[in-house]
């Protein structure tokens, strides 16, 4: 049986590496993008091949154009055509009120979380759309739980773009249902991963823990097992939603 293959920005890290290990456990081959940490992305290539699964890595910054173009091409090149993609790369860069955020930092942050996922799905849209001769294909985007309830005092901002997200998997699964692309939302709540130290407040989950009802922040598998069942025949009739893995809250 043919095996798919599945671009994943940003997955070398955190979310995105446990969504790499689930899908290439479950028969999926990756085309993964990195933006720097190079001995990461190379230590998870070797875990994924001992999977079984080809792993093509591609550093990328996904919030240049022609980064994007080189990530797709790189997946084109060493595989012929793209069956998947998880729009996965995102990151806070800082926790406050939205008075005391930089507009740099506000504007980067809409860049990487927003823009860049609506650039990555048009580009995996020209590629796997039955009308544009390809053979149709998933798209699933990682929200976050942020989308809906707004973050207030850490990061509007940030929750200002997953809401986009939310917006672009209701969108974009009606344009593209009938050319064979479907797509789904996936939005973590606090999950255990190196976006809270990046952003300046590594005990954040720990923290914030009280406010979920199961009791406790996430961790990457409660997520990427979700994310690879999407790319299953288990979720064929599955298109337009977004599925919240946030503990209740």
């Amino acid at each position: 049986m043919r095996r798919s293959v599945v671009v994943v920005t940003g997955g070398t890290r955190g979310i995105g590496a446990a969504i790499a290990r689930e899908l290439a456990a479950s028969g999926c081959d990756l085309v993964l993008s990195y933006r720097s940490n190079a001995d990461a992305a190379t230590a998870l290539r070797a875990e994924l091949l001992g999977l079984g699964a080809s792993c093509e890595l591609v550093q990328a910054d996904v919030t240049v154009d022609g980064d994007i173009e080189r990530l797709f091409d790189g997946a084109l090149a060493r595989f012929g055509r793209i069956d998947g993609l998880v729009n996965n790369a995102g990151a806070t860069m800082h926790i406050g009120p939205l008075a005391e955020t930089p507009a740099d930092v506000v504007r980067a942050v809409i860049e990487l979380n927003l823009t860049a996922a609506v650039l990555c799905a048009r580009r995996a849209v020209q590629l796997m759309s039955t009308r544009l001769g390809g053979a149709g294909g998933v798209i699933v985007n990682i929200s976050s739980g942020a989308a809906t309830l707004g973050s207030p005092g850490e990061y509007v901002h940030y929750a200002a773009a997953k809401a986009g997200i939310d917006a672009l998997t209701v969108g974009l699964a009606k344009e593209l249902g009938p050319e064979g692309i479907r797509v789904v939302g996936v939005a973590p709540g606090t999950i255990r991963t190196e976006i809270h130290a990046d952003a300046g407040d590594a005990g954040r989950p720990d923290r914030v823990a009280a406010r979920v009802p199961l009791g406790r922040a996430g961790e990457v598998g409660d997520v990427a097992p979700i994310v690879a069942w999407l790319f299953g025949p288990g979720a064929a009739f599955i298109s337009g939603t977004t599925i919240r893995v946030a503990g209740g809250a």
